[in-house]
């Protein structure tokens, strides 16, 4: 078995160790190095030929900011950015996630003997999810694609997701409600920036952190036609609105007559995550039922498959992001292996398909 060969970019020689003894006691991986700044960084990845970086935001010399621009354009490959939880922190990570970073993890905090466990088991999942991902692999079709990117679609055929059609059908009272995890934040950014002003209201379960989802939201909100927002309990759902979910809470609907609300449910975390998907999409499909449309999207694990199937059996069209253009076809791959998709479709093709089927 050939082993996921990592190696690890940071100032701290305590973090530096951390990580090191908690990837090694994977088998499949192997630590084939450590650096203190981008500068040994560069020497050492012409060397060692990682499979997979971590990568500190604040070092020396250079920022990883800075250094994961360079070497997107020079040598694309995974990376996972290392970034503490503060409202900077998540500024950060989110704009890494832009420039083709494959996911993000905290830093290690002083007590981290007390949750030593699962920060081990979260980071040695994503490495080998970091691993897995397609999109540096120098046979695609695509060479010019940036690395960790979602597809551009270059042709100019992408609608706006518009509630009137020209049929002239209204849709305002149809929900749109997507789930994602790894990669998500680029390819709900994908939906969001093709969406009109007067769409159908969406409701968003990104596994994201507490501290990132505000800034999430925010960023999203400044990039789209929608009025975008981390949810708030009671809020009413609204045209032409989307509710990101917060980091630390599960976001479901309810309805008072012909209108529908946010609540937060702060339950224990289901499928190991706290937004869950799956939470959100069995919500919809109960509140909702057949009125209202099903996204899932790149994302590492299982969670949101049986949501969308639920969504489904209910009458509601379900969409499953394709494999081809998933950073990890994780939770989309589990939702088309039970039969949970209507359609299984490219990010770039995705929002074409939102405006016909609230068109029709």
């Amino acid at each position: 078995m050939n082993k996921i060969k990592v190696l690890i970019i940071d100032d701290s020689a305590v973090i530096r160790q951390l990580l090191k003894e908690i990837l090694s006691t994977d088998i499949s991986i192997d630590v084939v190095g450590v650096a203190t700044d981008p500068f040994v960084a560069r020497d050492k990845i012409k060397k060692l030929k990682p499979d997979v970086l971590t990568l500190d935001v604040e070092m020396p010399k250079m920022d990883g900011i800075s250094f994961l621009r360079n070497l997107m354009r020079l040598r694309p490959m995974p990376v996972i950015m290392i970034s503490s939880l503060t409202e900077d922190g998540a500024d950060v990570a989110l704009e890494a996630l832009s420039l083709g970073a494959v996911d993000y993890i905290s830093k290690p905090k002083e007590d981290i003997a007390a949750n030593l466990q699962e920060y081990s088991s979260e980071i040695i999942s994503k490495v080998k999810a970091a691993a897995a991902t397609k999109f540096f692999n120098s046979t695609l079709p695509d060479k010019n694609k940036t690395a960790g990117s979602i597809r551009k679609n270059t042709d100019n055929t992408i609608n706006d997701i518009s509630l009137q059609g020209s049929n002239g059908k209204n849709g305002s009272n149809i929900i749109v409600t997507i789930g994602a995890s790894t990669g998500g934040t680029e390819a709900i950014k994908e939906i969001l920036t093709a969406a009109h002003v007067d769409s159908p209201a969406m409701v968003i379960s990104q596994h994201i952190p507490v501290t990132f989802s505000s800034a999430f939201a925010r960023r999203m909100n400044s990039i789209s036609k929608m009025s975008v927002c981390e949810a708030t309990d009671g809020q009413k759902i609204l045209p032409g609105h989307a509710y990101i979910a917060p980091g630390d809470k599960h976001l479901l609907l309810k309805r008072t007559g012909d209108d529908f609300y946010c609540r937060l449910d702060d339950g224990e975390p289901v499928n190991r995550h706290k937004p869950s998907v799956d939470v959100m999409f069995n919500s919809v499909a109960e509140v909702v039922g057949e009125n209202c449309i099903g996204v899932l999207l790149t994302g590492m694990g299982a969670d949101g498959a049986r949501g969308l199937k639920n969504l489904r059996e209910t009458g509601a069209k379900t969409i499953a992001q394709d494999e081809s253009s998933s950073v990890v076809w994780g939770m989309p791959g589990e939702a088309v292996k039970m039969n949970a998709a209507d359609f299984v479709l490219s990010i770039d093709n995705i929002a074409n398909k939102l405006a016909t089927l609230v068109n029709n």
